[in-house]
């Protein structure tokens, strides 16, 4: 999650955002929200050498890390000629009790801002879930290049090359540089890098495409899928896919739970299957758009280390005209369902209890946010593990997902080669049957991994552009 800006300068950065799942204001990952205001940002004015920029990030470790006692204050800098490998070492310890899994890493304040603001990224368009030796399209996103040529959800990717004369086997990559390998033969996220593909579609047919990255922006509610009201036996049920938490959310929320309001429905499937997190501002906003009976209640609260505990906060549902009261919700969520959505499923819990379910897998475990810290001259924005998130009844400790958490589970796959939305999708299917009442399996406590249909993964880069850390799989 990340957080929102602070009216504060530090040292030579100025301390940002927070987030609980992704990026912007505040988050788990990321999230939105705003917590004291909008600062003026005090720029650096020592020169962006390595070193004077390692000393940025410690200084900010030092001083903001939620977990102080598991800092490697023994490493040093000049040992390392990456910004990126120090802080790895820097937190190391923290890292491996599993508290923070790569949450804090530095990247591009331009980069990170465009991608919170509107969805902005340069790629393909196309989710992609991996298998032993094969990989599929999983989602495809509107207005970008790879849906124009229809690759599109259930699409499997044979091969890949610069070109259509040199493509390669995906197995023969994967055989001689694993799934990294294959990430990389992607290319950069970069406009105009081009890609041959030879693709098998869901009927067989087996054909070569050629396409270019370009520019798009992601729109976080699908035009296809994304919102819809599914007539289940004569029983209306509101359906909405978040994709990512940013700003260009709030009004495609506020329309679904306009029409679900206006309809009537009580009984909501929030698909989060893929959504790795981002601003928390949103999540307190889908908060807000399933409580109306809730108002002035706690949401959330956030949490800082002792010596920054000024900054914690309680978050309370807030009134909403679009807002309903349902009388059960089903959550699908997988091992990439991280951050902002994890906050807004464990925010939910002490008040539906068993009204409420989780469907599908195991989730990411991610109960943290980062703060956003700017060094402007450098275009380096530090996120930072700051402060945990708990719900009203305190729990905020799921670093192994939240199956464990939440009052009812019932495990179902993803079924890659049914769209998003449709009833008969089998993770839909098993919500549907939740909130009908019919019985489910529950998921095993070991579900812990980013499956989807059967045992292929969201594909990650090694290191991954803003809008990748936010939409797991995205390229």
């Amino acid at each position: 999650m990340k957080a929102s800006k602070f009216p504060l300068a530090l040292a030579a950065c100025a301390l940002l955002s927070a987030c609980g799942g992704g990026g912007g204001s505040s988050s788990s990952g990321t999230s939105g929200g705003t917590i004291g205001g909008t600062p003026t940002p005090t720029p650096t004015t020592s020169a962006c050498s390595l070193a004077n920029r390692q000393q940025f990030a410690r200084d900010v470790i030092n001083e903001w890390y939620l977990f102080p006692d598991l800092v490697d204050t023994g490493v040093s800098a000049s040992n390392y000629n990456d910004v990126q490998d120090y802080i790895d070492a820097l937190v190391a310890p923290a890292r491996a009790q599993s508290k923070d899994r790569y949450f804090t890493y530095i990247t591009s304040i331009a980069e990170e801002n465009a991608y919170y603001a509107s969805g902005s990224t340069a790629g393909f368009g196309i989710r992609l879930g991996y298998g032993t030796d094969s990989v599929y399209v999983i989602e495809a996103f509107e207005n970008a290049p790879a849906l124009t040529v229809g690759m599109d959800r259930g699409v499997q990717i044979l091969a890949v090359g610069d070109s259509e004369g040199t493509l390669r086997n995906v197995s023969d990559i994967v055989a001689a540089e694993g799934w990294a390998g294959f990430s990389e033969a992607l290319g950069s996220s970069d406009v105009g890098v081009t890609r041959s593909f030879r693709l098998r579609d869901p009927d067989g047919t087996t054909r070569v495409v050629t396409i270019a990255k370009a520019d798009y922006a992601l729109d976080p509610v699908s035009d296809r899928y994304g919102a819809k009201v599914i007539n289940d036996n004569g029983t209306n049920v509101g359906y909405v896919n978040l994709r990512t938490f940013i700003d260009t959310a709030d009004p495609d929320l506020r329309a679904a739970f306009a029409d679900f309001r206006a309809q009537g429905i009580d009984k909501v499937i929030v698909d989060l299957r893929y959504n790795g997190g981002g601003l928390v501002s949103i999540a307190e906003l889908m908060g807000d758009l399933m409580g109306r009976d809730k108002v002035g209640q706690v949401f959330s609260r956030t949490t800082l280390r002792d010596s920054k505990s000024s900054y914690n906060e309680s978050y309370l549902f807030a009134n909403q005209p679009q807002s309903i009261a349902p009388m059960k919700i089903a959550f699908i969520g997988r091992g990439g369902t991280a951050s902002a959505s994890e906050l807004v499923i464990n925010s939910m819990i002490p008040y539906l209890g068993t009204n409420m379910a989780l469907v599908g897998t195991n989730t990411y475990g991610k109960p943290v946010g980062q703060f956003g810290f700017d060094n402007e001259d450098c275009d380096d924005r530090m996120r930072v593990v700051t402060f945990r998130t708990e719900n009203a009844d305190g729990n905020a400790d799921y670093f192994t997902g939240l199956a464990s958490s939440v009052p009812v589970t019932c495990r179902a796959d993803d079924d890659i080669f049914t769209q998003l939305g449709d009833p008969g999708e089998a993770s839909i299917a098993g919500a549907l049957d939740f909130l009908a009442g019919r019985s489910c399996t529950a998921i095993s406590g070991g579900q812990t991994t980013q499956s989807v249909s059967g045992q292929r993964r969201l594909l990650m880069p090694t290191r991954p552009s803003t809008a990748q850390r936010e939409v797991p799989g995205l390229f």
